[in-house]
C-alpha cells in the first residue's frame, strides 16, 4: 500500500473499475467507452511508462539488470525478481503505483463530468479512497480460469495459482461499491452497465 494524495483542481467525477484476473474489467471499460464516456487504463499507462528512459532508469536502480537486448524492460526478468518476494514487490509497487495514478489523474482532470478508470490493483494499492466511486466486476471462478487460460495460452492450474495469490474480493463490504456480476452474455453485461451508469449519474 502507498500513500499518494491528489492535488490541483478536481474537474471530473472519477469512477474506478476493478476486479480479479479474468473478471472482464477491460470488456466493461470498452462497453462504457462505447457509451460515450472517457475511460483510462492503468495497464495502458504502465505500458507507456516502461518506455520512458527516466522511469526505466529508476527501475534498474532498484532491481538491477532488467532490460532486454533492445534496451527495453524485460518483464519476465522483473517478474522473476519480485515474484514470491513481498519486500521487493512492495518496492516495485511504491515506484510504479504513484507514477501510474499521477498520470491517470492528470489525464482524467483534462476531462469534465464523469469518467472511468480501469484499476486492476485498486484495493491492493489502497487507492479506492482516491475515487468518487468504485465498480467491482465479479465473475464465477470457473469462467475466469477458462478465459485467462485461453487468453494467455497457459494451463488452468497456473491461472488458479494466480487467482489464489490475488486479493479476495469476497471479503469486501459490497454495500460501499457498485457490484457488477459478469456471468452472462455481452448484451446482458451491457444492460447491467446501463443500470449502474444510471445510478452513478443520479
Amino acid at each position: 500500500m502507498f500513500i499518494w494524495a491528489r492535488t490541483g483542481m478536481k474537474q471530473s467525477k472519477k469512477i474506478a473499475v476493478t476486479g480479479g484476473i479474468g473478471s472482464g474489467k477491460s470488456t466493461v471499460l470498452k462497453i462504457i467507452a462505447q457509451k460515450g464516456y472517457p475511460v483510462f487504463s492503468c495497464d495502458e499507462i504502465y505500458a507507456e511508462l516502461i518506455k520512458d528512459k527516466k522511469f526505466l532508469a529508476k527501475l534498474c536502480d532498484k532491481f538491477g539488470d532488467i532490460l532486454n537486448e533492445e534496451g527495453g524492460l524485460d518483464r519476465k526478468k522483473l517478474s522473476s525478481i519480485v515474484f514470491g518476494d513481498r519486500e521487493k514487490l512492495a518496492k516495485l509497487d511504491a515506484l510504479t503505483h504513484p507514477a501510474i495514478y499521477s498520470e491517470m489523474f492528470r489525464r482524467a482532470d483534462e476531462t469534465w463530468g464523469l469518467c472511468f478508470c480501469e484499476v486492476p490493483l485498486l484495493f491492493e494499492s489502497g487507492g479506492e479512497e482516491l475515487f468518487d466511486g468504485v465498480i467491482v466486476v465479479l465473475r464465477d471462478e470457473k469462467h475466469r480460469i477458462e478465459s485467462v487460460a485461453k487468453r494467455d495460452n497457459c494451463a488452468e492450474s497456473d491461472v488458479q495459482s494466480r487467482i489464489n495469490n490475488q486479493f479476495d474480493y469476497n471479503k469486501l463490504n459490497f454495500t460501499k461499491y457498485y457490484v457488477l456480476h459478469n456471468n452472462g452474455n455481452l448484451e446482458q453485461l451491457s444492460a447491467k452497465i446501463d443500470d449502474i451508469l444510471q445510478r452513478i449519474e443520479k
